[in-house]
Parts: C-alpha cells; sequence; structure tokens
C-alpha cells in the first residue's frame, strides 16, 4: 500500500552532542509536523536549549541528523539554516531600542532582502518596507504600538517584537527559547493568543517551562530528561505519563 501521508516538516533523528564527557544530547528523536505547535519540557540541564541551538545552527551536531522540509541541515552554517526558513528567537533580547517597533521590523525585514543598512534613511521611507512591517505587527498583536520606541515596550511586548523580526524571515519554521520568561499572567495570555493565531501560518518549536501554557498551547510535546527523549505525545499523554511523572511533572522544577 502505498502511504499519502506528508513528511514532516523537521524530523531529528538519532542527534548527539557531547561537551568533553558531558553528554548533553543523546540520540534524541522528534518529529515537527506542518502546522504543528511542538513544546519542548524536561528539567534543569536536560539539554533543551542545546537541542534548538542544533537546531538553528548555533552548535554543531557530532552525529544524526536533521531533516528540514526534506534537506539535511548538519553541516549548513546559521544564515542558510535561515534561509531555508528556520527562524528563532532568544532568551535575551536583541532590539534596537531606539527605534520604533515598526523601524525594528524594517530593519529585518532589509536585512531579509540582503540591504545594506547604509542605506536606511532611504529605506525608512519605502512602501515595500513599511507595508509589510505593518502587516507583520498586526499578526503579533503589536500595531497599535508601531510608533513605540522599543526601549518604551514593556516585557512582554519586547518578546512580541522578537518574534515580528523573526516573522521578517519569512521562517516556515520558527524556534522559540522560553518566549513565557519573565511574563506576569496577563502578558502571558497575549503571547499565547498571539502564538496560537501564529500556529496557522508557521510551525512552532519552543521550549518553555510554563506547564500551564505548554498544556494550553502545544499541539504535541516532548519530554527531555538527561538529553534523551523519554516521551512524547499531546497534553494528555504527557500528563498520565508514570516516567514522566516522576523525573519531571513529580515536583523538578525546569529551567
Amino acid at each position: 500500500m502505498v502511504d499519502f501521508t506528508p513528511p514532516p516538516l523537521l524530523h531529528i533523528r538519532y542527534l548527539n552532542k557531547q561537551f568533553g564527557a558531558l553528554k548533553v544530547t543523546r540520540d534524541v528523536e522528534i518529529r515537527v509536523e506542518q502546522g504543528e505547535i511542538h513544546a519542548i519540557i524536561g528539567p534543569n540541564g536536560a539539554g533543551k536549549t542545546t537541542l534548538i541551538n542544533q537546531i538553528s545552527g548555533e552548535l554543531a551536531a557530532d552525529s544524526g541528523s536533521i531533516l528540514f522540509d526534506n534537506r539535511e541541515l548538519c553541516g549548513l552554517r546559521v544564515h542558510q539554516r535561515a534561509r531555508l526558513g528556520v527562524g528563532r528567537t532568544y532568551q535575551t533580547s536583541s532590539l534596537f531600542d531606539q527605534m520604533t517597533t515598526q523601524q525594528n521590523v524594517m530593519l529585518a525585514l532589509q536585512n531579509q532582502q540582503g540591504h545594506s543598512f547604509r542605506f536606511w534613511r532611504k529605506a525608512a521611507t519605502d512602501p515595500s518596507l513599511i507595508h509589510p512591517a505593518l502587516g507583520i505587527l498586526e499578526r503579533v498583536g503589536l500595531l497599535d504600538q508601531q510608533n513605540d520606541y522599543a526601549a518604551n515596550l514593556a516585557h512582554g511586548q519586547r518578546r512580541q517584537l522578537e518574534i515580528a523580526m523573526s516573522l521578517a524571515t519569512k521562517p516556515k519554521l520558527l524556534l522559540l527559547d522560553e518566549p513565557m520568561a519573565g511574563m506576569g499572567q496577563e502578558e502571558s495570555w497575549k503571547m499565547v493568543a498571539a502564538l496560537r493565531k501564529l500556529g496557522s501560518e508557521v510551525s512552532i518549536l519552543f521550549v518553555e517551562h510554563d506547564m500551564e501554557t505548554v498544556f494550553s498551547l502545544a499541539d504535541r510535546i516532548s519530554v527531555l530528561v538527561y538529553g534523551r527523549v523519554i516521551a512524547s505525545g499531546d497534553a494528555d499523554t504527557i500528563r498520565n505519563d508514570p516516567n514522566v511523572r516522576d523525573a519531571y511533572l513529580g515536583g523538578i522544577e525546569d529551567a
């Protein structure tokens, strides 16, 4: 029988990373389907950020395979992976504080098009940058803040702007490292709503320690413990998995 199941957008197979004697990721296998919001959880030191860095290209894998849209990513640099559609945000902010939210996104768009920042003065009034920037700000819920300086944004709004700048690269997959970090409850709700809306447009793989967010947002969850994936499934599957409860949900705090 012919299998007409579409291949996953991201398929990580037997991925390994070791620093000296410390094995950080061990034969990791994860599938992220087209249009899926997929969470990675696990206790402190599980290897979550290391895994994200291997996918984005900040860290080279020691062995294994990262197939993205049927293309092998291992061996490619960060910018090459970005051109193929892998976008990401970081735990630390990387915004231009003395520019408006619209200008931040316009700069990201200009960079994506391969233009030099030396021509920013001319580009600042370019409709081909302005209109897409406003569209992206609307997608992440920041259209009303288009003229606000990044330095004056609330913490949650800064994270939304970082996502907006990543969207300017036109990713097929968005990698988010703790998008809710440092947010209050109201900010978290707004971010969840924004990510849920984006999930209809782009696949998302995110690391997060807030279990309420994970269970309400993720279509599927993979649990990483000591560098290994010990379970993968929907929220109910993960909640009821005894190995997950013993290793993580039973009281070990994530980081």
